[in-house]
């Protein structure tokens, strides 16, 4: 679909004869969570380009279509950056070739490590225009950073997977990109001393934005670390040149008996991306991912209990994201998912085998109440049920 009209007259079409609808950018999570039965796919590929970009403003608009490396070039001509860090799963997903969109990132609220420091992607979100099932042209926030303008329906769409709209057009919020990155890495220590390090750092004044922990196995994959030797305790620092060494000095000698080694800007990023984009995980072609959410100092409890199931991960967002990769059966996503409810966290099925993804639930059950409270939203947003049917909740 090359312009929002084009896609309203799709929708209403298919609303018209309740024919469900795929809907997607370039398709590059298309592996995650349940698969969608759909006649037609509905693409916004096409629907691309910059619209409004206001450096002085701290603000950036968009066609959903938009290649998201075009976004990030434009920013960083001037100095700018997505706060979110939102990964690129295309590896991951096995989507690989096809850059992502702006408009599929939001759809899925996705981010990366600085999460911890500055919220997710839904956070930054500023404006939004899309398509209901009803065929209706919707419109919420605006393009400045202070708005009243109508309900808030941009948290409700970021997120959503294309359950509730089409997303059309994104207005977002940047910021100046740091001017040097530092990382001091703790060697050997093992999650639950990783964490208490991780937690002592955060809770520090010296502005940590990434905070992680790697397993020696999933060490030795990534690119900076390779001599480390052991497992890696991650703390990253981001800011203008002078600050950065003096804070990842502080951190060093607030550690120092733990062997603290500092990486330079460049090693910093490349490492970071990785982690970003979770390339330190060990997962075969076949295996199912899982990224489960909870407390950070449950994240060390999480791996230990899915070890003995051949489930193996890594730890980000301070402990609190653990990403995890193992066997793609029903007795494992079983053991995920329990281990998940007994830290008090909520889980994710990332990617599967489609007969797996199809078998079992993708993301927990919500309460009765707020399940009552989805339901009434999807049936005013989607009353026929054509928008990814399914992609998160059976029968919704």
């Amino acid at each position: 679909m090359t312009t929002e009209d084009s896609i309203v007259a799709v929708v209403a079409e298919a609303a018209r004869i309740r024919e469900p609808l795929l809907i997607q950018g370039n398709g590059t999570k298309s592996a995650m969570l349940r698969p969608v039965q759909a006649a037609r796919t509905l693409s916004t590929a096409e629907l691309s380009g910059i619209n409004l970009y206001a450096p002085k403003e701290l603000i950036i608009s968009a066609w959903a279509g938009t290649p998201l490396p075009e976004i990030e070039a434009a920013l960083a001509a001037a100095g700018q950056h997505l706060i979110a860090e939102p990964p690129d799963l295309s590896e991951l997903l096995g989507t690989n070739g096809k850059p992502q969109t702006i408009g599929g990132v939001v759809a899925t609220n996705l981010s990366g490590p600085r999460r911890i420091a500055w919220g997710a992607m839904r956070d930054h979100v500023m404006g939004v225009r899309a398509v209901t099932g009803r065929a209706e042209i919707i419109r919420s926030g605006g393009r400045v950073l202070k708005n009243v303008t109508g309900l808030d329906l941009c948290k409700l769409l970021t997120g959503s997977h294309g359950t509730l709209g089409v997303i059309t057009e994104i207005t977002l919020k940047v910021l100046p990109a740091p001017e040097a990155t530092g990382t001091l890495v703790l060697p050997g220590l093992e999650p639950a001393a990783a964490v208490a390090a991780l937690s002592a750092a955060l809770g520090s004044p010296f502005g940590v934005s990434g905070a992680a922990w790697l397993p020696r196995e999933a060490a030795a994959r990534v690119s900076g670390l390779g001599d480390i030797g052991g497992s890696a305790t991650l703390i990253r620092i981001e800011d203008f040149s002078p600050s950065v060494s003096y804070r990842i000095g502080r951190l060093k000698d607030q550690f120092a008996a733990s062997g603290a080694v500092a990486l330079d800007t460049e090693t910093s990023r490349a490492v970071w991306r990785e982690v970003r984009d979770a390339r330190p995980l060990e997962a075969d072609s076949e295996d199912a991912v899982w990224r489960i959410s909870v407390r950070p100092s449950s994240g060390p409890s999480v791996l230990d209990a899915l070890r003995a199931h051949g489930v193996a991960g890594f730890l980000d967002w301070g402990g609190g994201l653990v990403w995890l990769a193992g066997p793609a059966d029903t007795p494992t996503h079983m053991a995920v998912e329990a281990a998940a409810e007994r830290a008090g966290g909520t889980w994710t099925l990332l990617r599967a085998p489609d007969t797996l993804r199809g078998a079992v639930r993708v993301v927990p059950d919500e309460a009765a109440a707020l399940a009552r409270i989805t339901r009434a939203v999807k049936a005013a947003m989607d009353p026929a049920g054509i928008l990814n049917p399914g992609r998160l909740y059976a029968g919704l």
